[in-house]
């Protein structure tokens, strides 16, 4: 087992850690050796499940600052080792992980150096093995043997290519997209006449302009912060980032585009701005793809986080006429739920998390950034020949009159033990209020519908995936619903003295 010090790395599936100086009381805990120590264990890891010799890896990176030396770093301890790589410089995430998929590279292992959308000073290494990233309990072996030290052993070290993957990446997503619209008045240009906004966010996503909208027709004009810098100067690469979607509505607006399409840093997560600058994430941009997705797929079913509205499951099944399924929050989780629905003859073609990653069954439910932009793209260049914008796919969902996130922190070292403690305690006291009911068919903390005439609503409370905070979210379809709901919730948190509830108090 891992010591603290590797073992606190561990981010579910991934490595993550402090790679750069620059924030006061952060100290470098992701550095050249131990970077250079996982990617040594990653070849022993491989090497030990591929009877293969010599194995050939890719690697790559989104902008952040220490990015191209932990490339340099992999490169040596990789080859090192008798691998042979591609270096594929910078990519997105989907993209390095379609390496061990793709039968023009088909490599044998893949590691990609990404932060995701966290500070700049922050980095990380995920790991794809045979077309799929590697599981958490994957995750803790490499880390074991990275801290033991563990490597193959080689007398003859393998050669480095210098590899364009995105423009093969790029190619085949111009592909699709010509193929989808060949009946465009112009097949060579399907999206001639559209106006998109791209906001890359200074991370890897800048390329979506240059080989995909520009080629095929589109007018890219407005867009902004495709050039790659880890500093990320204009706004943190976050699509759920406030600061970016303001950004990006207004670049909208000033451009008068159709459209507008916001990455995060390592592309595999998207939000939308619509013509008149509104922000279409979470549970609009949910719905949108579920309607595309059952407009192909009549009767499929959807997979989504755990805080998905009320508003969206009825939109789902009784406007749509898809199969609704709430899951624990994290992309990794829902893919994996629809994943095992498909293999049990439940017929599933969409997991989606309210973050913005997405996967379709069609392209073997990798979270894809670009992907995902890719099809409602299509679908707003048909939509727009009849008239009709994105927005005009969800135009029946029930909307919430109120919503509402508060994120509690958990005080004291046992996060776990104070969560399900917590947990326990507010399905006691929730099956005490006449009105409310718990939701019994929920994967991930207390759901509890509150039916009383002032309360219209729901909330849900569960422990955050990666943080010591309990998250509360609660929609109501009424005024002032969310107060009274509230008002119930405190009578519950002033008797728990390991959570600070002091945020309830603040609207």
């Amino acid at each position: 087992m891992a010591s603290l010090e590797w073992g606190l790395l561990q981010n579910g599936s991934d490595v993550r850690g402090v790679a750069a100086e620059g924030i006061i009381g952060e100290d470098i805990t992701l550095d050249s050796e131990k970077v250079k120590a996982l990617g040594r264990a990653f070849v022993k890891w491989i090497g030990q499940k591929v009877d293969k010799r010599p194995l050939v890896l890719a690697i790559g990176t989104d902008s952040r600052l220490t990015g191209p030396h932990f490339l340099e770093v992999l490169e040596t301890c990789i080859t090192e080792c008798g691998a042979d790589l591609l270096n594929c410089g910078l990519v997105s995430t989907p993209a390095i992980m379609l390496t061990t998929k793709m039968p023009e590279v088909k490599t044998d292992g893949a590691i990609m150096v990404t932060g995701s959308h966290m500070t700049f000073n922050r980095n990380g290494l995920k790991f794809f093995f045979n077309g799929d990233d590697i599981h958490q309990q994957e995750m803790s072996e490499i880390i074991d043997m990275a801290e033991r030290g563990e490597a193959p052993h080689t007398l003859i070290p393998g050669q480095v290519h210098i590899f364009n993957l995105m423009a093969l990446y790029a190619s085949k997503l111009r592909a699709k997209i010509c193929a989808k619209l060949a009946d465009a008045p112009n097949p060579d240009k399907p999206f001639e006449g559209l106006k998109v906004v791209v906001d890359a966010g200074n991370g890897a996503g800048g390329f979506y302009t240059k080989r995909i909208l520009e080629p095929l027709g589109a007018d890219t004009t407005g867009s902004q912060f495709l050039n790659p810098d880890g500093r990320f100067p204009n706004h943190s690469p976050n699509p759920e980032d406030y600061e970016a979607t303001l950004s990006i509505a207004n670049a909208v607006r000033y451009a008068h585009a159709d459209i507008g399409i916001l990455f995060d840093a390592d592309v595999d997560r998207v939000a939308l701005v619509d013509s008149t600058g509104r922000t279409i994430n979470r549970n609009d941009l949910v719905a949108i793809a579920s309607a595309i997705v059952l407009e192909e797929h009549p009767g499929t079913a959807i997979v989504t986080d755990s805080i998905t509205s009320t508003g969206l499951g009825r939109f789902i099944t009784e406007i749509l006429g898809g199969k609704h399924c709430r899951y624990q929050r994290g992309y990794k989780n829902v893919i994996q739920e629809a994943k095992r629905k498909n293999e049990a003859g439940d017929e599933c073609w969409l997991a989606i998390e309210t973050s913005g990653h997405a996967a379709f069954k069609d392209n073997n439910f990798y979270d894809d950034g670009a992907h995902f932009a890719t099809r409602l793209l299509i679908k707003l260049a048909q939509l727009k020949r009849e008239g009709k914008d994105l927005g005009s796919l969800i135009e029946r969902m029930p909307e919430a009159i109120e919503q509402r996130e508060y994120r509690l922190p958990i005080i004291g070292d046992d996060f776990s033990r104070i969560a399900t403690d917590t947990l326990m305690g507010i399905q006691q006291f929730a099956s005490q209020i006449p009105g409310w009911e718990e939701v019994s068919q929920n994967h991930e903390g207390i759901r509890v519908m509150c039916k009383n005439q002032d309360e219209c609503g729901w909330f849900l409370v569960r422990m955050s995936l990666h943080d010591p905070v309990m998250p509360i979210n609660i929609e109501s379809d009424i005024v002032g619903g969310i107060d009274v709901i509230v008002k119930k919730l405190k009578m519950f948190f002033r008797n728990v003295r390991s959570v600070d509830s002091r945020s309830l108090y603040n609207k």
